[in-house]
């Protein structure tokens, strides 16, 4: 080790000796500046990272860590100074080892004057230190590999350029495997392989913040293997003009089987996916505590299979491998209850046939657009979630997020993977539990009403699923033993009186089969059980699979144990005068009963009878007013009988009629929320870190009055960011930004907490405060 590190220190002072490290040190640090502010344009992106400081650091380290080593032997070979080397008592393991620490500690020397990029980036905004960390492990590791490559081609020649040459040529070949412009030509297994052996492809692996000991020994197989290939080199140039002798060939095999052990080495850990590092605050690409939780829950096998099309759209490629590399985690999770599968739907014609008759899933059209040629590529982009006879399907639509950077530029990532994964897991175990048989759920007799005109009167494609409809009701009549009853109507009867009654009651108008079409029929679908109705949806492909898959989904809302009761508590709504000038109530809540709808069977109560309905799995109290004590006796109940009660209050409420203004709101529950020790203030919280307020002003130009939009600092706009949320929580996972209008403190007696658990979600910055004044309009002028 001495030895090997005065080889490194005098090959390091070496590079000091002459202008090549400061015109290294200073074509690295001008190109990284340059990528850094204009071509990823930091300031205009308006985003806290960093990551844009490594995005092009794979292309620039091939041709930077060549130059520094182009040198290194060609040059000892042409000054006539290698032979001395060869023949001092120093081994050449020590004098390759030493020019790789030397050329690693000149790489390392100029990351280090890169620090004060990330350093200054965490004063201006919240940053996110695990991608940095990670960004500058795998630039060590990366240019490590890169120096190997480059000592190994400068033994090959006593030609600077040359070894320069070859050098960049090898590292560039390493580097195009793995990159989408190859890995689009091949798509599917192919691709993902190509991947796996391609520098820049485990390059943005780490960069995530994620350190996966398997890309970190890919590396480090690279650097054995070419610094192998180095000293076997050296060693060859020893015996140069010599006869072959018995330890000529044990050198070669020698080399030989430790580069054969370096790269097998590989293949043996990629089965192991467990010996890895999460560095992103809040583990984003980690499995939480919530999905762990549901997954141990199973009792049978759970069924997790991506459909993913090898040739697909291009900004949905990237996507595929982190997709797969986050089920496998479920698979090593689950412990053996989770089964995951990856299928091509496209080369596979049974399993297609299975996916789109059994589940629905249909290949979707995206359309390419190229300077030369305009194309249309049907692909798979979906993940079925199945779990004994229920199943849930993700589409694209509901995995990923399309961010508009610049005009021309889109930028599509993964929305929340997990948390849709999970709720898909979540929705498809709590259906399975207390489902048993559908039908033998339903406590009371459902009623299906056809509103239906006669055949003449349809489309081609309807009077075959009016067919289908015919035979999946009848097996749902015989099935159910009189639990449901359906019955047609033509709504044209009777001079269409039934027609005009439907669109008084639900809105129904006659449908056209166009726009330029003048034939009108009607085909409604209703099912309803006391005071239950639900309408049953056309499923959009007009299938008699996906005909029954929209009736059973009906009939889940009247069977207990497939979907959650929510029990919802609002403020009853003044009804709307305008003769008397009194406009409605300006709290509206439909957006919310609408959501809730969704995945939930929503019981509305007033909780004026002292208790909540039975039924109820969740009780939800939103903005409540002047509650009486048989309201809170209900909540109090509930919350003491296991329940879980969530409340949505303020002590200030909101006015935006006319001008903005606040004023005391009463919930009732004041009391009762001091008596657990939680108070919410009669304040407002005002922050220096806020969102924007959209303000109209009016700009004179030459007597021409032109009408705008500006943003201004808002500080009751309260915006939270990443270092303001409870990392370790699920419920936050995955969300960089929330922003809060008009919060109120919220105060905790630690006294009467001391037995509960308290996470605190969400929190304003350092730089924030609180104010009693109700006077909320923003000076404009000001």
């Amino acid at each position: 080790m001495n030895l090997l590190f005065r080889v490194a220190r005098k090959e390091f002072s070496a590079f000091f000796a002459s202008p090549a490290a400061f015109i290294f040190l200073g074509a690295f640090l001008a190109v990284t500046l340059f990528v850094f502010f204009w071509v990823d344009t930091f300031f205009a992106r308006n985003l806290a990272d960093v990551r844009s400081l490594f995005s092009w650091m794979p292309v620039l380290l091939i041709f930077l860590s060549s130059v520094i080593t182009m040198r290194s032997w060609a040059e000892e070979r042409r000054a006539g100074t290698l032979e001395y080397l060869l023949t001092s008592p120093v081994r050449p393991v020590v004098l390759v080892s030493g020019k790789f620490v030397a050329c690693l500690a000149l790489v390392m020397l100029a990351l280090l004057l890169t620090l004060p990029l990330p350093i200054t980036v965490s004063f201006i905004g919240p940053l996110d230190w695990g991608p940095v960390i990670g960004g500058y492990v795998a630039t060590i590791f990366l240019a490590a590999a890169y120096i190997a490559i480059g000592l190994f081609a400068s033994t090959r020649s006593e030609n600077q350029i040359v070894s320069l040459i070859t050098a960049v040529l090898i590292s560039t070949f390493f580097y195009l495997l793995g990159s989408d412009i190859l890995t689009g030509l091949f798509g599917g297994k192919s691709g993902e392989f190509l991947k796996l052996i391609g520098t820049g492809s485990r390059f943005e692996s780490i960069t995530r913040g994620v350190i996966d000991l398997r890309d970190l020994y890919y590396y480090v197989a690279i650097v054995g293997v070419f610094l192998s290939l180095n000293v076997y080199c050296l060693e060859r140039l020893r015996w140069a003009g010599n006869k072959g002798r018995a330890v000529h060939h044990r050198w070669s095999l020698l080399t030989l089987l430790l580069v054969m052990n370096l790269l097998g080495a590989n293949i043996w850990l990629s089965t192991i996916n467990t010996l890895r590092v999460d560095l992103t605050q809040g583990s984003i690409y980690s499995i939480s505590d919530a999905t762990r939780n549901y997954l141990g829950q199973l009792r049978e096998p759970l069924l997790i299979r991506g459909y993913f099309s090898a040739q697909t759209h291009p900004l949905l490629a990237p996507l595929v491998p982190r997709l797969r590399d986050l089920i496998k985690e479920y698979e090593v999770a689950g412990e053996g209850k989770v089964r995951v599968e990856f299928i091509d739907p496209l080369q596979n014609p049974e399993l297609e046939k299975e996916a789109g008759q059994k589940y629905g899933i249909r290949p979707v059209p995206f359309e390419t657009t190229s300077k030369y040629q305009a194309s249309v590529t049907n692909s798979y982009f979906n993940i079925l979630i199945q779990y004994g006879d229920q199943f849930e399907i993700l589409g694209f639509r509901e995995l990923i997020e399309i961010k508009a950077e610049r005009e021309t530029d889109l930028d599509v990532d993964l929305r929340n993977p997990e948390y849709d994964l999970t709720r898909a897991i979540k929705k498809v175990l709590y259906s399975y539990q207390g489902s048993g048989d559908l039908l033998t759920n339903i406590s009371q007799p459902v009623q299906f009403k056809g509103f239906i005109s006669p055949d003449e009167k349809l489309p081609e494609v309807l009077v075959l699923l009016k067919k289908s409809l015919s035979t999946v009701l009848k097996s749902l009549e015989e099935k159910s033993k009189g639990k449901i009853v359906a019955e047609l109507f033509d709504p044209d009867s009777s001079d269409g009186e039934l027609g005009r009654k439907l669109e008084e009651q639900f809105g129904f108008q006659p449908m056209t089969a166009s726009l330029l079409d003048t034939n009108t029929f009607w085909f409604y679908m209703l099912m309803e059980s006391g005071d239950q109705l639900v309408q049953v949806p056309l499923p959009e492909s007009l299938t008699g699979e996906e005909l029954e898959r929209s009736i059973n989904a009906a009939l889940k809302r009247f069977s207990s144990g497939f979907l959650k009761t929510v029990a919802l508590h609002l403020p009853e709504a003044a009804p709307p005068m305008p003769q008397f000038g009194v406009p409605g109530d300006e709290k509206s809540f439909n957006w919310l009963q609408d959501t809730l709808s969704q995945e939930h069977t929503i019981t509305a109560t007033d909780l004026l009878q002292g208790q909540v309905p039975a039924d109820a799995d969740l009780l939800v109290v939103v903005s409540p007013e002047n509650l009486e004590l048989k309201q809170l006796f209900a909540i109090d109940q509930f919350l003491m009988q296991g329940g879980t009660v969530l409340i949505g209050t303020s002590p200030i409420d909101m006015s935006f009629r006319g001008s903005l203004g606040a004023t005391k709101h009463v919930s009732g529950l004041e009391d009762w929320l001091s008596h657990h020790g939680l108070i919410i203030e009669n304040e407002l919280v005002l922050d220096m870190q806020n969102s924007a307020f959209p303000v109209p002003v009016e700009r004179d130009v030459g007597g021409f009055v032109i009408q705008e939009t500006t943003m201004v600092n808002y500080p009751y706009f309260v915006d939270i960011r990443s270092d303001g949320m409870a990392g370790e929580s699920g419920l936050t996972a995955g969300i960089t930004q929330v922003s809060m209008t008009w919060p109120s403190p919220i105060s905790i007696d630690q006294e009467k907490n001391r037995d509960r658990l308290v996470t605190r979600l969400l929190e304003s910055s350092q730089e924030s405060w609180s104010s009693e004044s109700l006077e909320l309009q923003p000076n404009f002028e000001k």
